[in-house]
């Protein structure tokens, strides 16, 4: 990896992307020089089915090719590989059960080293961030996309094993990615699909959505990812993504938190639908997100890109001082993956 000292000076800084295949394409390669994007996601069309031949050979390759493409520009190669149904390697990494079966069958001990040889693993194939752990606390049975990928219904506990997994990837040598920013857990709704409510009063969330997260943040956990949750009793009108109130207020002031905030996907239905992409561009950078994940869609990528060019052109004093906050905490979070794979190796 090159130096976390020369992120380019563009707009692509924050931006987020994936691609479509195996191999890097022609086409693929054009893409991200004109994208130049700060982070690539990989997901399963990246590896391969399992058990398929040098499929590990393969994702090196291509992640040796994408920062080749990139250089000397630094990348963030990430991954949401939590374990249980959120796992996008299915080889050369430990197959991991749902983080609350997990956290029910073991102790700290168990969990640190679950996070510690996963981390281990990633490293190995030079990914350096993994989308986990999940912050979530598991307080709606019925949940439809958090459920048993929580640690705990108990909000700190959910926290104690969350920071445990967190800390074994720290020093299994990859950066861990907390989310979903202030709770994910207690809608009944996809975000995926819809853009689901938390209704809950201020007391409620404080003491459980927010709790794990806020300790957190006290421990601190280098990165962390929004919802695109609508949380009423903090701001009617915006999701916590898009919400100056939750991400800017609530987190970075109150909480404190000075780490990377990526949004969750813009493709996902909870923003798609329901907020002009011109808009949820210019409010996630006012919410004080330094990502922006535009996933599986070159054609969304190209437009998150048209709009960071216009809103530079636009405020460039207000763009440019937002853009060098970001550029610190990308810098401090390839600090962080380097002197973690010092540790591990």
């Amino acid at each position: 990896m090159k130096s976390a000292g020369s992120f380019v000076d563009g707009p692509g800084v924050f931006l987020w992307v994936s691609l479509p295949g195996m191999d890097l394409s022609g086409s693929d390669r054009i893409f991200l020089e004109e994208m130049r994007p700060a982070g690539v996601v990989l997901f399963s069309e990246n590896i391969g089915p399992p058990s398929s031949p040098d499929s590990l050979g393969r994702l090196r390759d291509l992640i040796r090719e994408i920062r080749g493409v990139l250089a000397p520009v630094p990348v963030i190669l990430a991954i949401d590989q939590e374990g249980g149904r959120v796992a996008r390697l299915q080889d050369g990494v430990p197959k991991l059960p749902p983080m609350r079966e997990l956290s029910r069958a073991g102790g700290i001990p168990e969990i640190f080293t679950a996070g510690y040889e996963l981390g281990r693993a990633l490293s190995s194939l030079d990914i350096d961030m993994d989308f986990a752990p999940v912050l979530d606390v598991d307080s709606n049975p019925d949940n439809p996309v958090i459920g048993d990928r929580s640690f705990s219904s108990d909000p700190e506990l959910a926290f104690r094993y969350a920071m445990t997994f967190s800390q074994g990837l720290s020093l299994g040598g990859v950066v861990p990615c907390g989310k979903h920013f202030p709770g994910h857990g207690d809608t009944h709704l996809d975000s995926h699909f819809a853009l689901p409510t938390v209704p809950d009063p201020m007391d409620v969330l404080l003491h459980r959505e927010i709790h794990p997260f806020r300790r957190a943040v006290s421990w601190g956990i280098p990165a962390l990812m929004t919802a695109h949750v609508m949380y009423p009793e903090i701001d009617q009108e915006w999701p916590a993504t898009l919400s100056v109130k939750i991400s800017e207020t609530l987190l970075r002031k109150r909480l404190g938190f000075d780490g990377l905030l990526l949004s969750d996907d813009f493709k996902m239905a909870g923003l798609r639908d329901h907020f002009p992409l011109t808009v949820s561009v210019e409010r996630s950078l006012l919410a004080s997100c330094d990502g922006l994940l535009a996933m599986k869609s070159e054609d969304l990528a190209r437009q998150m890109m048209e709009q960071l060019h216009l809103l530079s052109k636009g405020k460039p004093v207000w763009f440019e001082k937002r853009k060098t906050e970001a550029v610190t905490r990308l810098r401090r979070v390839l600090s962080m993956r380097e002197s973690s794979k010092s540790w591990s190796s």
